[in-house]
């Protein structure tokens, strides 16, 4: 049969480089529920095809009648609606956690991701997306791209300073959420997949706990996250 489920998930020039952290989020809760989904491809300029959604942005999934936005409600909708499937919390207490470090991944995680991978990702989005990035970008940030990328000397220690909660918790267990990762663990290790599927860049080096705790990450659920499209390059 195929996939009760449709998500919409942001991608490049290239239909497979899905590089959204958010859309991250949810491709591995889906996993972690062995749930699968049409994953549909979409792009910036791409309104009129999440138009049913009430939203401007993704991940959206639509789940038989139900179309649900936001990657929290998404993750909150599936723990819900699909309850007979393995937990993304665990608990009540695992789902108050789960929501820090959701929160955390996307303030201070994504801070010092921005200057590095703005380029980057202007690099990579289809054409047509281009102006529309660059415009809405530098409206935001209140200055050209080029300014606002900076030096990654200074902004790679900064990234790795930011995951200074990660790495002191994955120095002692193998996931954030103990012996198996969970959806706090895709919070924040969708930040890592949006800097391997647009930039080059070496953001962590490999005798960093949060490095091994990456790789476990990629190669969760039969190496899913490691053969996805990206720029990264493992050595």
């Amino acid at each position: 049969m195929p996939p009760s489920l449709t998500l919409y998930e942001l991608t490049g020039a290239d239909d497979d480089l899905r590089f959204s952290p958010h859309c991250w989020k949810i491709r591995m809760a889906l996993l972690h529920k062995g749930l699968e989904a049409d994953r549909r491809p979409w792009r910036f300029t791409e309104k009129d095809a999440i138009a049913f959604s009430g939203g401007a942005t993704v991940p959206v999934l639509v789940d038989g009648d139900k179309t649900v936005t936001d990657s929290w409600r998404i993750a909150l909708h599936l723990e819900e609606h699909h309850a007979d499937r393995p937990s993304l919390f665990g608990s009540e207490t695992g789902r108050s956690y789960a929501r820090f470090v959701n929160s955390y991944a996307d303030s201070v995680l994504v801070a010092p991701l921005r200057h590095l991978l703005t380029l980057d990702i202007l690099a990579r989005v289809h054409e047509k997306d281009r102006d529309y990035f660059r415009a809405s970008r530098e409206k935001r940030f209140g200055q050209p791209l080029e300014t606002h990328a900076g030096d990654p000397a200074v902004h790679i220690p900064a990234f790795r300073t930011a995951m200074t909660p990660v790495r002191t918790v994955v120095a002692e267990q193998p996931f954030l959420s103990g012996a198996a990762p969970a959806y706090a663990d895709y919070c924040a290790f969708g930040a890592l997949m949006w800097a391997r599927c647009v930039s080059p860049l070496r953001l962590l080096e490999k005798d960093d706990p949060v490095y091994g705790w990456r790789e476990r990450m990629l190669d969760a659920f039969g190496g899913h996250a490691r053969a996805a499209a990206c720029t990264e390059q493992d050595t």
